[in-house]
């Protein structure tokens, strides 16, 4: 997870998921922020200190257009507090991410989730073994939406 993104979220900087309560944006009908996942090289420096989009290192080839995929984000972000599990806030995007018919010839490893709505703020950063694709679909599947295993996890110690 982004260091920048933890403090916004206190912040009221981020909506992953259609809220009730009135907030920034629209008083009546508050809209679910827009997210982006873009990959990045393997020579790329993205970690829990970046804190936007940045193109720099970015993937570039056949089919794949910078700044990345927009998320499918119909989860809405969950929170428990049970003596089994303490409390929880959790998230997971509610589809794999899934780059199509793209040709992406030099090594990547890196995805970037981020908040295109907020002026492309940086939420989490996710590494996976070095890939090249040809003429291909590339795929990330997403983890179950729950306290132990979902993408975004925040507890209370």
């Amino acid at each position: 997870m982004c260091t920048s993104f933890m403090s916004e979220l206190m912040l009221g900087q981020h909506q992953l998921g259609t809220s009730t309560i009135v907030s920034r944006g629209s008083l009546t009908s508050p809209t679910t922020d827009t997210l982006k996942a873009a990959l990045y090289l393997t020579s790329a420096t993205i970690n829990a200190a970046t804190t936007v989009y940045t193109a720099t290192g970015e993937v570039s080839g056949t089919g794949y257009t910078a700044g990345g995929i927009t998320v499918t984000n119909a989860t809405a972000p969950t929170s428990t507090n049970t003596s089994a599990t303490a409390g929880v806030a959790f998230f997971t995007p509610s589809a794999s991410l899934v780059y199509t018919t793209v040709t992406l010839a030099t090594a990547f490893d890196t995805v970037l989730l981020y908040n295109s709505t907020q002026s492309n703020k940086a939420i989490s950063v996710h590494t996976f073994g070095s890939q090249t694709i040809t003429a291909g679909t590339f795929t990330l599947t997403m983890p179950a939406n729950t306290t132990a295993a979902a993408l975004i996890r925040l507890a209370t110690t």
